[in-house]
């Protein structure tokens, strides 16, 4: 898996994982605000070759990159939509290797209907995703600006059909592990308030799976608060990690 480095190596890690459609440059403001850490940002998906792409997968490689690069530093991880279902994955994984979690916008509520579909409507409208107009569409939903955007045009041209039938195979039929309950870690547990039920339906099942879970909803936002306002988000999530 590739990945990229940033800050002082020496301080604290932050590894941030970004979500499905997007890049590691979604990351770009937090790695600016957050120079005096040691901030790892990992590029999930390849998309010049046919994924072979799972979330426990990931889970297992970011874990074994933590343990090479942290060296018994405190550990921050960030992960959204589909970086927070791996974010999930690896403190179920590894309880006691992580010492903050930062979960924004995971689904967790399985879609068993919705994942049968999802081959016959990737390969309807997977012509779509070349088109500039539609790709802006999908962009704004995810908060993606002018300043982001090519790069994202970029990202979603370049995407095969197997890779995106498989990410949102991944996505949707993802249900909490077995083993959360038993995560250690401070666990910080975000939704938009605009963001879909199901969405708000798995941010309440978190908190309510391991003790160490708090839970907030974003007012005014959908899904994508670090794009929507990095401002907010790089101070929110500053101020709750020295707020333990």
């Amino acid at each position: 898996m590739n990945y990229k480095e940033y800050g002082d190596l020496h301080k604290p890690l932050i590894l941030f994982i970004h979500g499905g459609g997007v890049g590691g440059w979604m990351w770009d403001k937090q790695v600016q605000y957050f120079s005096d850490f040691h901030c790892v940002v990992p590029e999930l998906i390849d998309n010049e070759a046919t994924s072979d792409f799972t979330i426990e997968d990931s889970a297992k490689k970011l874990l074994s990159l933590i343990e090479e690069k942290a060296k018994n530093k405190r550990v921050i991880v960030v992960g959204f939509s589909l970086g927070a279902q791996i974010a999930i994955q690896m403190v179920s994984l590894k309880p006691q290797l992580i010492n903050f979690a930062i979960i924004n916008s995971a689904l967790v509520t399985p879609s068993p209907i919705a994942e049968k579909c999802i081959r016959l409507l990737i390969k309807l409208t997977f012509p779509l995703i070349k088109n500039k107009s539609f790709a802006k569409l999908q962009a704004k939903t995810l908060y993606v600006d002018q300043e982001y955007f090519e790069q994202y045009y970029e990202d979603s041209s370049k995407m095969k059909v197997d890779t995106l039938v498989k990410l949102l195979k991944e996505n949707m039929s993802f249900a909490t592990p077995r083993d959360f309950p038993k995560a250690q870690c401070n666990i910080l547990v975000t939704v938009g308030e605009k963001e879909k039920g199901n969405m708000k339906k798995s941010a309440l099942h978190l908190v309510n799976s391991n003790s160490n879970c708090r839970g907030v909803v974003l007012s005014n936002i959908g899904h994508g608060v670090s794009l929507a306002n990095p401002e907010f988000f790089n101070r929110f999530v500053e101020e709750w990690i020295k707020g333990w």
